[in-house]
Parts: structure tokens; C-alpha cells; sequence
């Protein structure tokens, strides 16, 4: 006697895809017609579903599933290799620190080097979609492609812990060379994360032309990722952010290296007024969900607030997964049974 074949329970994913419409702002400015919806990129099972339908709306950015970190631990032999054959790249300034890899570990950061893990490779995906749509937007931005702003709508849903993780998988690339940008300028955490100090940094150079960027970049020992600091905490960010002197200096840091890729880490856009201003400058934003805190509401604010920036996708960090669960990392950690 054949079985039914069993229903499938819609995906947390699929049931936000009813639910949110982000472009419908952009629809109603520009006087389009609503677009087709695509397939939403199911991560909890690796494939898109079979339909998506979103009612009167065009289709929500991608979304990106970040579990809960892991402890991760490298392995000696590992660290030394790494350490032989990519030495530390020096910045202009000369400025560099040494990123303690146990550090990493324990406040549930990605490790370089470290064995390949749900983490990993969940920011793995989550890096594939940013670097897809950077060539989208380089057909009509150029440099621009290479900037990316992560964000979020409100404090304590994960945008610093996205950030810093973002730049340590882009690093890994073999073409790529990454800053990452402390934006968040009344809380900036960063270099804290990351066993740093504070010091002159992004709001120092827009202040002072005079002072040279590369000067104020920090190298690490993780190879291909450097630092740039927020700098002098001042009363007018937003009206540095939003001055010509911005963009001459994001082209500036680009120039530098054609390999670059630009991480900024801004306030919550609910927060702060920093990061609607900065949206205007990059080529895509990553705003950050918190699968158990973000409300729909002030997602779409959110998303209203950043829509200076034409490609937004979206990251839902957070998420609980059954243990032994169809979920990347324990693929690594199989025997071969044979």
C-alpha cells in the first residue's frame, strides 16, 4: 500500500514572504506596476520552495537564516600555516593589532582557520548573495558595488556581531581585501570585538581633510582584513556623513586597493540618523533581523529609512534550529561509514 506523500509545514521564511512588501514605497514614487514575485531562498533546507506568493506586493529581499554560534576552537598547525603564508599586510600608517583567535571563539565569532561549522557556512550563503548582487550593482555604480553597510532596525538585534563575522568570511576570499568601517559612532564596539583600541578614524578624516585615511586604517593579523576606527566621538556625525567629503573619501579608500571591499557597521536606523545617510553612499545594505525580537513594523520603517540604497537584503539572525536538524556543518564532521 503506497503512503500519502506528507504536508509540508510552510517554512518561517515562506510565512514572512506573505507577509512583508518592502518595494511597495519604491512602486508607488517611481508609478510601476507590482513586479512578479521570484522564489525566496529557503536556507533551513537549502532550496527554494516550490511557490512564494506574496499578495499585491513584489518580492521581499533575500533572507539569510544566522544560527546561534558555537564555540569554535583552531587547530595549532593551522594557525602556524596560515601565519607563514600570509603575513600581516601593513597599512600605510603602520598600525596593527593581533586578533587573539580564543577571543574569537568565546564571544562566538567566526575563527580563521578554524573547522568549517553551521556559522560558517551559513555566512558562507550569506556572503554568495552580497557578492552576486555587487555585480548587479557595478553595471551602473561601479565602485560603489564594492561598499556595503550592515544595519538593523533597532539596538541588540546582532548588526556588529553580523558585521564583524561578514568581514572575517569575505576575507577568506581569494580576491578580496576587506575594511571594516566602525559607523556606529555613539556606540561604536568594533575594535572592542575584535581586541582593538580606539583611535583617529572614520569622523577624524571627514573633519580634518588635511589628515590621510590610510594613515588611520589598522592592519590585523587575520589575513586580507583591516580595520578603520569611528574616531572623535562629535555632535555632527550626520552632517559629516551627509557633506561631499564622503564620498571623496569612500572613493579614496577604494582607489587604495581595487581588491577592497568596504564594511561599514552603522547605528540602527531607528536609533540614529547616521545610517540613513550612509545608505545613499553604499552600493547594498544588509539589515540585520532578530528572528525573536524584530517587530514587522519597524522592519518596514526600517526599510523606508534606508531606501537611499536601491538593493537591501536582509539577514535573520537568531534562529532556533531542532539539533540535528538538516543544517550545514555537521556534513564536515561525518565519517565515512563505508
Amino acid at each position: 500500500m503506497t503512503e500519502a506523500p506528507r504536508k509540508i509545514q510552510a517554512s518561517l521564511l515562506e510565512r514572512a514572504a506573505q507577509v512583508y512588501d518592502f518595494d511597495a514605497h519604491l512602486r508607488a514614487r517611481s508609478g510601476a506596476a507590482p513586479a512578479r514575485p521570484a522564489p525566496i531562498l529557503d536556507l533551513e533546507f537549502g532550496q527554494p520552495p516550490e511557490t512564494t506568493r506574496v499578495p499585491e506586493s513584489a518580492p521581499i529581499p533575500e533572507l539569510a537564516p544566522v544560527p546561534k554560534p558555537a564555540p569554535q576552537s583552531i587547530h595549532p598547525r593551522v594557525a602556524a600555516a596560515e601565519a607563514s603564508v600570509r603575513p600581516l599586510r601593513m597599512p600605510t600608517g603602520g598600525k596593527s593589532i593581533a586578533i587573539d583567535r580564543a577571543m574569537l571563539s568565546e564571544k562566538g565569532l567566526l575563527v580563521p582557520g578554524a573547522a568549517i561549522g553551521a556559522l560558517a557556512e551559513e555566512f558562507r550563503l550569506v556572503k554568495r548573495h552580497l557578492l552576486l548582487t555587487a555585480k548587479t550593482v557595478k553595471l551602473h555604480d561601479g565602485d560603489r558595488s564594492r561598499t556595503i553597510l550592515v544595519c538593523s532596525a533597532n539596538t541588540g538585534e546582532g548588526k556588529t556581531f553580523c558585521a564583524v563575522n561578514l568581514a572575517i568570511s569575505l576575507a577568506a576570499e581569494r580576491d578580496t581585501e576587506v575594511l571594516l568601517v566602525d559607523a556606529d559612532f555613539a556606540k561604536p564596539d568594533v575594535m572592542r570585538r575584535l581586541g582593538g583600541s580606539d583611535g583617529p578614524g572614520l569622523l577624524d578624516i571627514l573633519a580634518d581633510p588635511r589628515i590621510e585615511a590610510e594613515r588611520c586604517v589598522v592592519a590585523t593579523d587575520i589575513p586580507q582584513l583591516s580595520l578603520l576606527p569611528c574616531g572623535t566621538k562629535s555632535n555632527t556625525d550626520t552632517e559629516l556623513l551627509a557633506s561631499d567629503r564622503t564620498a571623496t573619501l569612500i572613493a579614496t579608500l577604494l582607489a587604495a586597493d581595487p581588491r577592497r571591499i568596504i564594511i561599514f557597521d552603522s547605528p540602527p536606523a531607528l536609533a540614529a540618523s547616521p545610517a540613513g545617510v550612509l545608505a545613499t553612499q553604499a552600493g547594498q545594505v544588509m539589515l540585520v533581523v532578530r528572528a525573536d525580537k524584530t517587530s514587522e513594523g519597524d522592519l518596514r520603517q526600517a526599510v523606508a529609512l534606508l531606501d537611499g540604497c536601491e538593493h537591501i537584503q536582509l539577514v535573520l539572525n537568531a534562529v532556533s534550529f531542532v539539533p540535528g536538524g538538516r543544517r550545514f556543518g555537521s556534513y564536515y564532521g561525518q565519517e565515512d561509514a563505508s
